[in-house]
């Protein structure tokens, strides 16, 4: 029996190895190496030498004020979004749910904007907010057609800049999440709701307590992925700000990374590595503490 088990579990182990190995190579020996970079100090890069060790990388980006400036506009991206495009999305799903008619057809155009090209999203968003010599841009036609005053999205002032950045990562993320909710509404077993409606159970009170605890699993991944990647936020605020975020102030934690890495004050991988610990430590504990409050909210 013991021998049968060890056998069995020796092919366990063999057909996970070529996985281990992967995120070995490609996770885990980059993660410690960063880790090992961030606590060099003068590193460089093309002699691979340091003057020494220790905590001075943290120091220096922790009182840089592109770096606070970053991290200011990450947590407002995260905060604003995640719930927003979450809480609209699942909006969106419930009313496709109860359309018969064209449900598939509606499911596919709201996941169109998912699968488009982002920096081609991000030049139809420049086009209805941007001021230019020969129009303010859409957006702006709608406001002063309602007599308010235009307002200079792109290269205005950093609430406007922020409000379009938050705008355009909610359209981006939210066809995704429609798909899953979607997909997770469809399987409730539909007994739940017949129970309830020979009950006399009102719609509002069958959505709070049949179908929100049946798809609190996929709201919950939903929730989670969705801090992560507006963690990683970066890409959006080059689409719709140009590749000179600090300029913008509307530059992102992984924005400051990739520019003391690559762009004009480039050539820092200390300092990015410090400041990719830094990003690596907030999603840990951000994930930690949802995983926390999903043991007793959660409903599997």
């Amino acid at each position: 029996m013991k021998k049968k088990m060890s056998e069995s579990s020796l092919k366990g182990w063999l057909y996970l190895l070529p996985a281990i190995l992967f995120l070995g190579f490609f996770m885990v020996y980059p993660l410690v190496d960063v880790l090992i970079y961030s606590f060099e100090e003068g590193y460089n890069f093309a002699s691979q030498t340091y003057f020494g060790t220790g905590t001075y990388n943290y120091s220096y980006i922790l009182h840089d004020p592109y770096f606070l400036q970053a991290v200011k506009n990450t947590f407002i991206l995260v905060m604003i979004t995640v719930p927003l495009s979450t809480g609209i999305a699942l909006l969106i799903s419930v009313g496709l749910n109860s359309i018969t008619k064209l449900r598939n057809f509606l499911q596919t155009v709201y996941f169109l904007p998912y699968v488009t090209n982002t920096l081609a999203v991000g030049l139809v968003f420049m086009i209805l907010f941007k001021k230019t010599a020969y129009s303010d841009g859409l957006v702006n036609l709608l406001i002063n057609w309602f007599g308010g005053s235009s307002v200079d999205f792109i290269e205005g002032p950093y609430w406007a800049k922020m409000f379009v950045l938050c705008f355009y990562t909610i359209w981006i993320v939210m066809p995704f999440k429609i798909l899953i909710l979607t997909s997770a509404l469809a399987s409730i077993n539909q007994d739940y709701y017949n129970a309830a409606r020979v009950d006399g159970t009102s719609k509002f009170r069958i959505f709070r307590r049949i179908t929100l605890p049946m798809i609190s699993p996929m709201i919950f991944y939903l929730v989670i992925t969705g801090f992560i990647g507006a963690f990683k936020a970066y890409s959006d605020a080059v689409a719709l700000f140009g590749t000179d975020l600090n300029a913008a102030e509307m530059n992102t934690i992984v924005g400051y990374v990739y520019d003391m890495l690559y762009g004009d004050s480039g050539g820092y991988p200390s300092y990015a590595s410090a400041a990719a610990v830094i990003l690596f430590v907030i999603v840990l504990t951000i994930t930690c503490i949802n995983l926390l409050i999903s043991k007793k909210k959660i409903h599997y």
